[in-house]
């Protein structure tokens, strides 16, 4: 069964998260998904992966833990995600605690997408290296693991330190929320066998049943199950055909992209992906 969900910036600007989401449960999907950035550094010396000028959106999103916990208050189904959370550009400790304090909550609704960024400057700012991300990122999950297991957790790292600790509330989901990696490089899908539960990759920015391949290959090298990773795709747009093609790549979560805009904007899209989702369903 595939399930269908939809993510949008949380700008100052645009639908706010409570309606927003009250409008998705509504609609039927399954889940609602933030990405964030802390800033935009005005340099802007990085290019946006995306090509052309940075979208007004990136510098303004709200915090997104506080957007996803806004949404799961006025909800009782709605599963509610970051995607994706910078995971270098925040403390591991004080992030797992608001991880797991969202996924207690909702009710055990959160998923979790990482990624490490791609902006340098910003990066920066939070004292990373633009080469350390990637090991700041493992660390920081695996840190995140054991403040969510173990009642005196500890952790020591290159780059992420500290003695044992007490560190409460635990997550209601066993193990932690899911962990979904949002890359794709070719070293994605290693980093997902190695410290996730999923692959999240975005529509449109590489081959998608390449990488799947690759995925398995990765499960085989460290017999692990592929068949127990969580693969879900987000910035899908309304193309019945593309979204038809990613379920058959055996993606069992689809992402439907909205804009950050006004309600007369946002919500006719929102009924249009409701329409496509029930009859790929």
């Amino acid at each position: 069964m595939t399930n269908f969900g939809v993510s949008m910036f949380p700008t100052d600007y645009a639908i706010q998260p409570i309606e927003l989401a009250k409008e998705a449960e509504a609609r039927g999907f399954e889940s609602l998904f933030f990405p964030e950035h802390t800033h935009i550094p005005t340099s802007r010396r990085t290019a946006w992966p995306g090509g052309g000028d940075l979208p007004l959106e990136y510098s303004h999103t709200h915090d997104p833990f506080v957007g996803l916990m806004a949404a799961a208050a006025v909800t009782e189904k709605l599963k509610v995600g970051t995607g994706i959370l910078l995971v270098p550009e925040r403390d591991p400790i004080v992030t797992a605690k608001q991880i797991a304090s969202l996924d207690m909550i909702s009710g055990g609704r959160a998923l979790i997408g990482i990624g490490a960024g791609w902006n340098v400057e910003e990066l920066e700012s939070h004292g990373v290296a633009f080469k350390d991300r990637w090991n700041v990122t493992r660390e920081s999950v695996l840190a995140w693991r054991e403040l969510w297991t173990q009642e005196e957790a500890e952790y020591h790292g290159e780059f992420i330190n500290f003695e044992k600790s007490w560190s409460y509330p635990k997550p209601i989901s066993p193990g932690g929320p899911p962990i979904l990696l949002g890359a794709e490089s070719k070293w994605a899908y290693d980093r997902v066998v190695d410290y996730c539960d999923g692959w999240m990759p975005i529509n449109g920015r590489g081959n998608l049943g390449a990488g799947i391949e690759q995925l398995k290959g990765a499960c085989d090298r460290a017999e692990r199950d592929f068949g127990e990773l969580d693969l879900t795709v987000f910035g899908m747009g309304p193309q019945e055909e593309r979204a038809t093609e990613v379920i058959e790549l055996g993606f069992q979560r689809v992402i439907f992209n909205l804009p950050p805009a006004a309600p007369d904007v946002v919500l006719p899209l929102m009924d249009r992906y409701a329409e496509l989702a029930e009859k790929l369903s």
